[in-house]
Parts: C-alpha cells; structure tokens; sequence
C-alpha cells in the first residue's frame, strides 16, 4: 500500500511539473524568417520571440491542447492549435491588409492590434515608408487621417493635430525609442532637421489627442513614436541615394541631394552593434512677400513702410516736424517714419542642409530578452525657422546620450539632450544692426526731420516740395552711406552682426540648455494577468537652461528647474475578450506649480460573428505645464518684448528705451527704464488703445493648461473595406496663450494723466505677456477614412478631416488662441504595390481648406490649396535593390502654411535604395 502510494504522487509530481515544448519557425509568405515575431498562448501571458532566423521555443506547464497567437508588426495575426508536446510549426504571416490588423505599442504602453487600441491611432511602417510619394517618410506622415504637417522650410515641418499648430509646437511632443526629441531651449521639435534616417525606422505611429495619462505634461495634443530597428532583429549593409530638384518660382530650379547608409551586426546572441548617417543638401523655399500687411496697399515710398519679408524697416519712431521746426501746430504735421530695410534673400541662408548620425551597442548578457543598450545621436543642420521673427538656423546641433535597461517585462532609461545653436542668428536684428552699423538710429532720423522740413519749405531751393517728394528725398539723403548688400562693407558687417550675441549690437542668439531625463516602467502582467493586466512608471526630468542672456533672462547664469511624474494602468478583457477595460492615472509635479492629477478612463467592445468591428469611447483629463520660454523668456523681438512669467522672472528683465522729444520735456530725461514685471502690473490692452479707449490691465502671470478630452470611434473590416472614424470634443481650461500690452514709459496705466500723454507722444513699449485665458475654449472635430481593395490588388484610400474652435474673439479681444487649423481637409491615395512583378506606384492627393494663420510673426489669411505626389518604383532582388521615381506638389501650385512663409513648391526625384 505504501509502494502504491508513493508511486501515485511520483506521477503527479511529474504531471505537475511536466513541460509541454513547442518549436518552429515564423516566415512570411516569400519565405522569409520575421525576426521579433511574438508567439503567446491565448489567455496566459507565456510566450516567446523568434530570433534573426524566425526560429522559437516555447515551454510552458500547461498541457495541449491550447491556442497560440502569432503576431508581428506588419503582418496580420494568426492562431495556430496545439495539440501535443514537442510540436515542430511552419508558421507563415500574412503581410497585413489592412492598418487595422497591425501592432501598435504607443495607446497603451503595451503591444496591442490597432483594431483593438483604445483610442485613435495612426500608423506608418516599412510598407508605407517605402511606397511613399513624398521626398522622405516624414513628409509622408501629411498624408495620414487627422495630421497636420505645416511646412516652415525645405528641413523643419512640424507636426500637429487637432488644432493650435505653430512651428514652435510645443503642444505636439515627439519620441526616438523613447527619448523626447524637442530641442530642450527651444522646447519644440525641430520636424526631422536631427531625427531619424528613414533606414534607420521600423515604424511610426501617431497618437492624436490628449495622452497625459500615460506620457505626462508634453503629451497634450498628441504624440509621435518613432521606432528604430534592432540590430539583432535587422543585420547588413543599407544604402540609399536620391538626387533631384527643387522648385519654387522665388528660388528657381535647385540641386536636391540625400544620401543615408546603416550598418548592423550581431557578433553573437548576446552582443550587437549599429551606426546610421545620413546626409541631406538643397535649397530652402525663399520668402519674398514684400507687401505691408499692417497696411495694406502701402509700398516703399510710404515713410512707415513695413514689408513682411524686408527687415529693419520695423523699427520706426514718430516725427513731430512742426515741433523740431519749431513752427505752429498743424504747419507741416508729423509722421511715423521708418528706417530702410534689407530684403530676407540678403539676410537669411537658404542653403538647408541635415547631417544625422547615430549609433547603438546592444547587449544581452544572458542571451534572452534581457538587453542593455547605449544609444547616441547626433544632428546638426541649417533650417529657417519662423517665430516671433525669422531665424536662420545655422549649425545647430543637438545631441542626445541614452543608456537603457529592458527586458519584455521593464525598461529603465535616463538620457541627456543637449542643444548648441551654432551660429543661427535673428534676420530682423541682423537687418537692425547692420543699419546702425553704417549710421545710428538718432543721426538717421535727423538727418531725415531736416532734409523733409528742408524740402517742405523749399530752403535752399525756393521750390515748396509736396509731402511724397518731401519723404523721398528725406530718405535719399538719411540714407546715404547705407551698406548695399554684396558690396564688402555690407558682408563685414553682416559678418560682424551675426557673430555678436548682443542684441543692441548683433544678431546671434546662443543656447546651450540642456535635460536630463529619467523614466521607468514595469509591466506585471506576466503575474497578474489572470487578473488585468497592469503597469506602473514614473519619470523625473532637470531643464538647464543656458543662453547667456540672449533668449531667457539669465545673464547672470544658467537657470534650473525640474518635474517628476508617477503613473499606472489597469487592462482587463471581459466578455470573452470581446470587451476592455483601460484606466489609467498619472501625478505630475513642476517645481513652480501644484501638482496635477491625470485620469483616462476608456472601453472598447469588439463586436461581430466574426469580430470585424470595434466601438470605443474614452474620456481623459490632461494638462501642460507652462514651456521653459513661457516662464523665463526674456527677448526684444522688435514688434514686442516676450518676457516670461515665472515669478522671478519678473524683475531680471530690465530694458532701457529711449523718449520722444515731447517726453524729455516732462520726465527731464532721454530715456525710461522698464523693468518685466511693468508688462503685468502696469499696462494698456492694446487693442483698447488701437480703438481708442485705452484701458489699463493687469495680467495675471502663467500657471499650467488644463484639457477635459472626449473621444469616440469605430473601426471595421467588411471583406476587402476598411473604416475608422472617430470624434472628439475638447474643454480647455487656463488656456495658455499670449497677450499684448503697451507700457507707457511715464506714468502709471489708468491715472487718466500721464500715461496718457505717454501714449500720445509714441512713449510707449510693446510687451507679448504668456497668461492664461479666462474664456471657456473648447474644440471638436472628426475624422473618418476608408481604405478598400479595388481591381484586384488596387489600393484605395480616402479620408476627411474636420476641425473646429469654439470661442468668443469679442469678448476677449487681445487673446490669441493659435487655432491654425482648416476647418475641412480630405486626403485620398491610390496605388499598387506590385502592379506587375517588382513593378508599384503610388499616388497621394490633399486638398486643405483656407484658415486664418495666427502668430507672433504675424496674422492673415491662408488660401485653400491642392497637392499632388506620385512615385514609381521598381525592385531588383538579385542586387538587393529599388529604383524610386517622384515627386512631391509635382502640380507646381505653390502654397502656404504659414503667413511669412516661402511657398512651398515642388520636388522632383529619383532615388536608389539598396538592401532596404
């Protein structure tokens, strides 16, 4: 009996502790091994990878029979049925035909199908990026539902959604394997200008909307996700070459270059290496609008002319003649002159240019998903980039160090970005101070008072001129000496100017900010997935900020300052899977601010026999911290003086500002000191001042942005169509945005006295303050597109965007909300991906609405435009090779994205891509 028993629990030890092996390969249906391919039991989190070969193993305790899924991003998921151990699979994937079967990780931190994300998502992969019609994959990304890509240059477009675009996009935050690309001094993404080679990408995927939840204070409107290939998964030599033209009407026909090479190897399981370069050369589209916006129909012979593209004619002063003549009021009036300005094309460098360079060890020291990886990029590039004025971008370099810890269940990651603005410089104050180089502001203006009070009373020559002969000759005589570019007088200046970071004298700006950043997180769904599955993570983030002065208000040395955040997710399926749950909440602490909590709360039910339909809603509450210019700027940009609010900042910004003639008699001097906080405390709106009533107003100083976001969406798959469509509706509260102020340089705003005289002898300064709105802002919008197979293996594709704000202008006037975005847009896409053996084609369409661009630069109204990009392609396999012919706008109507813009013309290309 004893015998007997224990030969009983000998058998169920080993039944309890037998292991049930499953092998195979996983190749897609050329053939091909699929490195990465995830392989998990239905219901379990027990899984495997498949190696650079497609081969795999997986041992579990759990005995046949039992499911398995075979996912891969790119291809559609699959079940196989196990039915005994020691099973050997031949596992082949479909490349995916439609979006909606592909992996995304960025909705949910976690590896998911599009179809089942639970909120909208956009994704761009290897497929896309190599049958895209535009000049690079970036470019491509305009071509997606709900996106936005506003072009500043030929090497800087920045990305948006959902409204409140401008190139210095701060709302929009951009990851590279996980580090925040923005330029930590500029507090934006500089588009791709110091990105990621298009070699170097697995995939992109965009989130539209609020995603504060899961990534914090940056992720307000939305977030891109770039992912770059492992060097164990994709191993060799790539190459690409691609060469062509340029052309704008303002520019001509240009030389285009973009050359990119990766190398990848894996020495062993357990240690690999990567490097990528790329390199990209052409002419920038030139900006040549001449015309005064502030006064329409006005050219170069009015006296207070101010083209939009001609720079230094903005600084310009009020001439009482009568009162420097000391004749009788009303003799010969006064007028507001400005000095002569200097046209962009001789101020800005329109030869853009990107250099890349990046490169990566991996290591895996115990031969499983366990991998350790050092990461370091580099960019440096020549960009104009448009904000409050024109900047030209000159070897700007930013460079990013990352060293990671990961494995399937965590990662640890800290990273150090870094930013040196190389010798970019400011057109406007170049075109300033090359003025005052050859004859100061105070001469200028008097020889132009005497010459005009000359020719008006005819000294010298008895002969009365009229006004315009009186102001041509007055500027004819003011400006004798003037610098003419191409001459070497002119270049010595420009040279000068442009390597002086005082902006009374020069021009340069110089920014060496830096952040620190650290973040973590760990998935404990392998123990509690029975359960739900959940995560936690947290991040901590150290802004250095470093511009000796010349952007931010730190003359007398940098300036520091840090947030921390914590968050956590809970997934459960119920159901029969059919229905999920997401919650998810953050905390996020700036250092100058309360701390702020983030909830997301969403269900998405997959529905249908065959489960070809989801429905989703969520509903979510996001914030953004005030940026690192909104609370240390300290900045003269010639139309107004930004100064940050930062309680501190208030009083390190002290500007002196010379006074009329008038204003010396009553103040006794020539000049008024104002110190930032003036800008807050004791101001004009100035758009009561423009209507006459001027009325004195006390900006409260900025603190963060808050948004309640609600979405809702449907996807389906009917046989060989595809839908996805969404809607959302948006509350904003502390709506973070600028305001203009006029400081009077005596007096107090609102004594009815003196600072109204101040304001009626041009004794006043222009502020831009950064402050929160008061007014209830709310926007919504949908998208809706349609993907079909037609023709057999045709791809069709059409979606529609809507956007629109609700907010009242009237009711506060001198708020600026930067919606910049179309009301209606409709993208469509044609094409075939093997129209004949190794042959495709692509075609991509987009028609935008017209919409009032608003921004400190300047305001006006964008027309509606149509573009067009096509590509051919045509594969080699036997030298590993594909030929692209395209072209992007390849219509040649010009457009604008921005009011100050050069218009974006065409490219024109043939590339040469091997290994890819």
């Amino acid at each position: 009996m004893r015998t007997a028993l224990l030969l009983f629990f000998l058998l169920i030890g080993y039944g309890i502790n037998a292991q049930t092996t499953i092998q195979g390969t996983v190749k897609d249906d050329g053939g091909e091994p699929i490195p990465g391919a995830n392989i998990v039991i239905i219901g379990t989190t027990t899984g495997a990878v498949a190696d650079f070969d497609g081969n795999f193993t997986l041992s579990t305790t759990q005995a046949p029979p039992f499911v398995l899924k075979i996912t891969s991003i790119g291809y559609t998921e699959i079940t196989i049925q196990v039915t005994s151990n020691n099973q050997t699979l031949d596992i082949v994937l479909q490349e995916s035909s439609t979006l909606l079967d592909e992996i995304v990780v960025s909705a949910s931190r976690t590896p998911e199908r599009l179809f089942e994300s639970p909120v909208s998502v956009e994704r761009f992969g290897l497929k896309e990026i190599k049958n895209t019609a535009a000049e690079s994959f970036y470019g491509g990304l305009q071509n997606l539902k709900g996106v936005d890509i506003n072009t500043n240059s030929l090497t800087f477009q920045s990305i948006n959604t959902r409204g409140f675009a401008t190139f210095a996009n701060t709302r929009f935050l951009q990851l590279v394997d996980g580090m925040d690309n923005s330029a930590p001094g500029l507090n934006f993404v500089l588009g791709n200008l110091v990105g990621m080679s298009e070699l170097e990408v697995q995939s992109v995927e965009i989130l539209p909307g609020a995603s504060s939840a899961l990534y914090g204070a940056g992720a307000f409107n939305g977030i891109l996700f770039m992912r770059s290939k492992n060097p164990f998964d994709f191993q060799g030599i790539s190459a690409y070459f691609k060469t062509g033209i340029t052309s704008q009407e303002a520019a001509g026909d240009n030389n285009y270059y973009d050359f990119g090479i990766r190398a990848s190897h894996a020495f062993s399981d357990k240690l690999a290496v990567k490097a990528n370069f790329s390199f990209l050369k052409g002419e920038d589209w030139h900006a040549n609008r001449t015309d005064d916006i502030s006064n329409p129909g006005a050219d170069r012979t009015d006296p207070a002319y101010n083209g939009l593209n001609v720079y230094g004619d903005d600084f310009t002063i009020p001439l009482n003649f009568d009162q420097l003549a000391g004749l009788p009021s009303g003799t010969l009036g006064s007028a507001r002159v400005s000095r002569t300005g200097y046209d962009e094309i001789d101020l800005a460098n329109y030869g853009a240019e990107s250099v890349k360079t990046d490169f990566s060890v991996h290591y895996r020291p115990f031969a499983d998903d366990f991998e350790i990886i050092y990461n370091g990029r580099v960019g440096r590039g020549n960009t104009i980039y448009q904000g409050a004025s024109r900047y030209a971008i000159k070897n700007f370099i930013m460079q990013q160090h990352k060293l990671e810890f990961r494995n399937d269940n965590f990662f640890l990651r800290g990273y150090i970005t870094s930013e040196n603005s190389g010798d970019s410089y400011d057109t406007r104050f170049t075109a300033l101070n090359i003025n005052r180089r050859w004859k100061g502001d105070q001469q200028w203006f008097e020889e132009y008072a005497t010459t005009y009070i000359g020719a008006r009373l005819g000294i010298g020559t008895g002969v009365l001129a009229d006004d315009a002969t009186a102001h041509a000759a007055a500027r004819q005589a003011a400006d004798t000496g003037r610098f003419l570019p191409g001459t070497p007088e002119y270049q010595n200046a420009f040279n000068q100017v442009t390597a002086d970071g005082d902006l009374l004298t020069g021009s340069k700006f110089i920014d060496n900010t830096k952040l620190r950043h650290i973040e973590a997180n760990y998935n404990f769904s392998y123990l509690t997935g029975d359960f739900a599955d959940v995560q936690i993570g947290g991040s901590f983030r150290e802004y250095v900020l470093n511009s000796n002065g010349t952007i931010f208000t730190d003359i007398d040395g940098p300036i520091a300052y840090n947030e921390y955040g914590a968050y956590m997710q809970i997934q459960k399926k119920m159901l029969e899977e059919r229905l999920k749950f997401t919650g998810s909440i953050r905390y996020d602490k700036n250092q100058f601010f309360d701390g702020f909590f983030s909830p997301r709360i969403s269900f998405a039910y997959t529905a249908g026999e065959n489960r070809n339909q989801n429905f989703r809603i969520s509903a979510q509450q996001g914030f953004r911290n005030p940026t690192t210019q909104d609370l240390f700027i300290g900045l003269d940009a010639g139309l107004a003086v930004l100064v940050g609010s930062a309680p501190d900042n208030l009083d390190r910004d002290i500007r002196n500002f010379p006074l009329s003639a008038a204003g010396e008699t009553l103040t006794g001097s020539s000049t008024a000191t104002v110190v930032g906080r003036a800008a807050y405390e004791n101001a004009f709106a100035a758009a009561s001042v423009s209507a006459g009533t001027p009325t004195a107003v006390n900006t409260p100083v900025v603190k963060p942005e808050e948004i309640t976001a609600f979405e809702a969406g449907y996807r389906a798959q009917f046989g060989k169509v595809t839908i996805d469509l969404s809607g959302y509706y948006n509350q904003y509260k502390n709506f973070i945005s600028n305001t203009t102020v006029l400081v009077p340089l005596y007096g107090t705003a609102g004594d009815n006295a003196l600072s109204l005289l101040a304001l009626q002898n041009g004794d006043f300064a222009p502020y831009q303050t950064y402050t929160n709105s008061l007014a209830d802002i709310n926007s919504y919008g949908a998208t809706i597109g349609l993907d079909f197979k037609v023709l057999g293996n045709f791809d069709l594709g059409v979606n529609y965007t809507y956007a629109e704000i609700d907010f009242d202008q009237a009711a506060f006037p001198d708020f600026r909300t930067n919606f910049n975005t179309p009301n209606h847009k409709v993208k469509a896409s044609f094409g075939n991906t093997e129209l004949f053996e190794n042959f495709g084609f692509n075609v991509n369409y987009r028609w935008s609405d017209t919409y009032f661009w608003q921004a400190t630069f300047a305001d006006g109204q964008l027309p509606s435009f149509t573009v067009l990009d096509a590509q051919i392609n045509y594969a080699v396999p036997n030298i590993k090779s594909v030929f692209k012919v395209g072209g992007s706008n390849i219509l040649g109507q010009e457009y604008f994205s921005a009011v100050g813009t050069g218009g974006v013309g065409s490219i024109f290309y043939v590339s040469w891509t091997v290994n890819p």
